[in-house]
């Protein structure tokens, strides 16, 4: 194979080497261009789908990664003949593909304390994969997250370290194969990656692409403790992280990924960077950055920019920046993945092992192995007086937003990249908590009531309510505290109205870490942690209801792979940790067999609780914060986004995500002109922000405009009695064309001087154009006070 590889790189010219080491999305480049930069591997982001399509096909994917794939092998321009590979975020199922299999998360996965079991997930989901010809996944994730108020805490097994050294290995095995066997990357498996090396899940106060402050010691025993085994079993690339090391971004760090990974670890494949993450190297940007490479990163993620990061890298290349040994060892690493993978000998995507194969995409066999997992990742934290489980013939109410809503119990990444904007239908052959309780229940003589808003005057002999975390991604899930729902408490109040019917009440909790919840557990009988369990929403069911003779069908196994907080300031709670003094430690989960049933009243005021008016009201942080909704509209119905890009039906008003400070976390959006139309953010009920107004407060966001708009711009609020009070922005936002990305801030005395209208606001934020405009907004929220330069001219 190095012999191959020798005789490759030395007829590939210095532009084909260059092409292979730049990885775009799929969005920003075509077949054409693939030929002409040679380029080594695309992605597809999360919730980015051929032809934007949602709905995409297996034939749809397929058809687009035969066309990359024949551009890549197209030698009329006397080139080589390299296959190019495509690599998507498979990270808890093949999760970008409705009708997909949908495994809990990794949280959950890892509450099961069972590696077997992820090594059969692991080959499921490669299986998925091939059925649309995708030949390498963005997983496992490595890391052991010492912070719950991450974002990204979802994507950890454990805290625990060597919970997740034994399953590293296990899921590596089920993607690739076992080294060394026939299967080892055949038609049923893929590439993975282990990400993302080092540290991610240590910085301080949880931050994502943060800074982890540890010893050398601390990084290599915890945070490195996954990739031991992934390496042992033989994983073919690794990504490294966002995130920093004393200081020091990972991907500038020479010593983390050159001496260390590939040294010391002995790593022989490709390293590569995260979306955009060489641009946050000092001294780099999204364009140029010879520093990472130079540190070791082989193949450079740039999503959108890859043309003038080919320009600079081949220049940088010519200039002696980089030096052709470096290029050329990058190069190797990565004709190496696409050796042992067996690219070079494989035909084009459709003709690989599973492709387009009918009855493998969610399968039944597939969907059982899902719903095992999701009854072993459930831990029941309380049961008092034995309320679980359901007996017979009883009448069961089922209450809260998660109780019929499979998107809410899947979570982000779950075919768009925030997972928002799912309904059911997205997920068919798919089970919500609902469907498989009612089938339970059903079938041992009893009766299932659905009542999300726990508002029906009905008869039941017990209520079952299901809530939790609304769905979320990466930077957009970090938290201040690990309070859940903090100052609102609209769950706590429907739990205790069920409380005062005298039902007893079982909360099936759903969340991307463990939150504090004493409120909420005192306000239930029984309380289980379900983590985000995908979507198979019978395995729940198969553990809270018991069988005809009033015998549970399964008992709980799942025990805590994340210690549970006291106090809403415990974002640090790990046993290697002083101090440790948990609500729940680590491996606590009931059962039963053993009829325990749990703590008794648990305290309520303690140290961190959020009381009295929120510091501010965010409405759009990287995205429409729940309750919240964009939507855009000219003189139809308002269409709602739901994913990165959304078009009116007369070609009037689009909308797209963009990146201002990081991925997709603004929205760019245009008018064409020929009729008004505006943007708004919705759909979250009524607010009060005559208090705010009382202080001084303000509306603030961000705001970035190229062009000056050809007529009038206004912003509105809108009231619960029908009223619109607007400010025009006109003047101002031409003096801001060009200036990059500027703050705006509006007193909200500039909407309703006295206040009533404030007393009920439906609709905190239009932005609305009367011509053709092109504006990108960002962060926008209610703050209780702050300056504003802006001199409004209300109308």
């Amino acid at each position: 194979m190095e012999a191959r590889i020798d005789d490759l790189i030395a007829r590939m010219s210095v532009e084909e080497k260059v092409g292979q080491v730049i990885q775009p999305e799929i969005q920003y480049i075509t077949p054409e261009e693939v030929k002409a930069y040679h380029i080594g591997s695309i992605l597809n982001g999360g919730g980015s789908l051929p032809n934007r399509n949602k709905h995409a096909t297996p034939a749809e994917w397929l058809a687009m990664a035969d066309a990359f794939y024949d551009a890549s092998m197209d030698t009329s321009d006397g080139g080589l003949a390299i296959p190019i590979l495509w690599g998507s975020d498979a990270v808890h199922g093949h999760n970008n593909v409705i009708g997909a299999t949908i495994f809990p998360h990794n949280i959950g996965l890892g509450a099961m304390h069972d590696p077997a079991l992820m090594r059969r997930i692991g080959e499921i989901t490669a299986r998925e994969m091939r059925v649309t010809g995708i030949d390498w996944t963005f997983a496992p994730t490595l890391a052991v997250v010492q912070n719950d108020r991450w974002g990204r805490t979802y994507e950890s097994y454990s805290e625990d370290p060597a919970l997740v050294r034994s399953y590293a290995g296990e899921v590596v095995y089920g993607l690739q194969g076992v080294p060394g066997t026939a299967h080892f990357l055949d038609g049923d498996h893929v590439i993975a990656t282990a990400k993302h090396f080092v540290g991610d899940g240590g910085t301080e106060g949880g931050d994502d692409q943060g800074d982890t402050r540890v010893s050398e010691a601390e990084l290599r025993d915890i945070h490195a403790a996954g990739y031991i085994t992934a390496l042992e079993a033989g994983v073919q690339t690794a990504m490294t992280s966002f995130s920093s090391w004393n200081g020091k971004k990972v991907h500038g760090s020479k010593y983390l990924i050159t001496d260390v990974l590939k040294g010391q670890m002995g790593f022989d494949g490709p390293v590569v960077s995260d979306w955009n993450a060489h641009g946050q190297v000092k001294g780099c940007t999204n364009v140029s950055c010879a520093r990472s490479f130079n540190a070791g990163v082989d193949i450079l993620m740039v999503p959108q920019d890859w043309r003038g990061l080919y320009d600079n890298t081949l220049a940088q290349v010519k200039s002696g920046e980089i030096t052709m040994a470096r290029l050329d060892e990058a190069v190797r690493r990565i004709l190496r993945m696409k050796l042992r993978s067996g690219l070079f000998d494989k035909s084009k995507p459709s003709e690989r092992g599973l492709a387009g194969e009918d009855g493998v995409i969610g399968s039944a066999a597939h969907r059982d192995v899902a719903r095992q997992a999701v009854r072993q990742s459930l831990v029941l934290l309380k049961n008092a007086a034995g309320v679980l489980p359901i007996r017979p013939d009883m009448t069961v109410l089922m209450v809260g937003d998660g109780a019929d809503n499979i998107g809410k119990q899947a979570g982000g990444w779950t075919i768009s990249w925030q997972g928002t904007g799912n309904q059911n239908s997205d997920f068919p052959g798919g089970q919500s908590v609902y469907d498989g309780v009612r089938a339970a229940v059903q079938a041992v003589g009893g009766k299932v009531i659905l009542d999300p808003e726990g508002a029906l005057d009905v008869d039941a002999d017990i209520a079952i309510a299901v809530f939790g975390e609304e769905p979320y991604a990466e930077f957009q899930g970090d938290l201040d505290s690990l309070e859940y729902d903090p100052g609102a408490k609209r769950d706590l109040e429907m739990l205790k109205r069920l409380k005062a019917r005298g039902l007893p009440v079982v909360s099936v909790f759903l969340s991307g870490r463990p939150m504090w919840t004493n409120p909420e557990i005192n306000a239930s009988d029984a309380f289980v942690a379900a983590w985000l369990p995908g979507s198979e929403g019978e395995g729940i069911a198969d553990v809270l209801v018991a069988d005809a003779h009033g015998t549970p069908r399964h008992d709980f196994t799942g025990r805590l792979s994340f210690s549970w907080p006291k106090t809403p300031m415990q974002d640090v709670l790990n046993p290697h940790h002083q101090g440790y003094d948990p609500l729940f430690p680590l491996g606590y989960g009931l059962d039963y067999a053993s009829g325990d049933e749990g703590p008794g009243v648990l305290p309520e005021d303690v140290e961190g609780v959020q009381k009295g008016m929120r510091a501010e009201l965010a409405l759009y942080h990287g995205r429409a914060l729940e309750p919240w909704r964009v939507y855009i509209a000219t003189d139809g119905t308002p269409q709602i986004v739901s994913g990165p890009y959304a078009k009116l039906t007369d070609g009037e008003m689009t909308i797209r995500t963009t990146d201002k400070d990081v991925q997709e976390d603004a929205l760019a959006i245009t008018w064409a002109g020929g009729k008004p139309g505006q943007m708004s953010i919705d759909g979250g009920g009524a607010l009060d922000l005559a208090p705010f107004a009382e202080t001084g407060g303000i509306l603030s966001f961000e705001i970035k405009l190229d062009t000056v708009p050809s007529g009038e711009v206004m912003l509105k609020m809108a009231c619960e009695t029908g009223c619109v009070d607007s400010v025009r922005l006109t003047d101002h936002l031409r003096a801001l064309v060009g200036q990059d990305w500027q703050k705006v801030a509006i007193k909200l005395a500039c909407f309703d001087a006295d206040s009533s209208h404030l007393a009920r606001v439906t609709t905190p934020f239009m932005l609305a154009s009367e011509g053709a405009a092109q504006i990108d907004i960002a962060h926008v929220r209610v703050l209780p006070a702050g300056s504003a330069a802006f001199t409004c001219t209300a109308e």
